[in-house]
């Protein structure tokens, strides 16, 4: 077995590098979720909502790639906050069907600056955004092929 030092070295891991940015956004993300109520992840879902008003949970975890156990109670949150109704499906009552109310409609708009906030923030330019964004992409692109 070949020793090589440098393979174990903190500063040489990708994984490490990812963990710390995704640590990072979420710190940078709180002062400006903080005023609307929000976690990241709740965040993250109301974004998905806005965008397609209604989904099951099912539909809705895989887009966020989280499981029912951290899904359930971030819903139940959000209903409580006026945001979304939980109801189970008419043609499938095993289904739990997520849909914005008036409130989650109006949350949206007092979200609008905080993806440009973040991006002040971090001193982020646009075109830098949108390279790793891409990288990122294809990333989670390999990531999800079958081994």
């Amino acid at each position: 077995m070949k020793d090589d030092k440098g393979a174990l070295l903190l500063e040489n891991q990708l994984c490490f590098r990812l963990y710390s940015a995704s640590k990072e956004i979420v710190r940078r993300y709180k002062p400006y979720l903080d005023p609307l109520g929000l976690t990241y992840t709740q965040y993250i879902a109301m974004m998905v909502l806005w965008a397609e008003e209604s989904m099951n949970v099912s539909e809705l975890g895989a887009r966020l790639r989280l499981d029912s156990s951290t899904l359930t109670p971030l819903l139940k949150k959000l209903e409580a906050a006026g945001y979304v109704t939980r109801e189970r499906s008419r043609e499938d009552e095993r289904v739990m069907v997520i849909t914005l109310t008036d409130e989650g409609h109006d949350l949206h708009d007092r979200a609008m600056s905080v993806p440009m906030c973040i991006m002040a923030d971090m001193h982020i330019d646009p075109e830098s955004g949108i390279e790793l964004s891409k990288m990122l992409d294809e990333f989670m692109e390999r990531a999800d092929q079958p081994e």
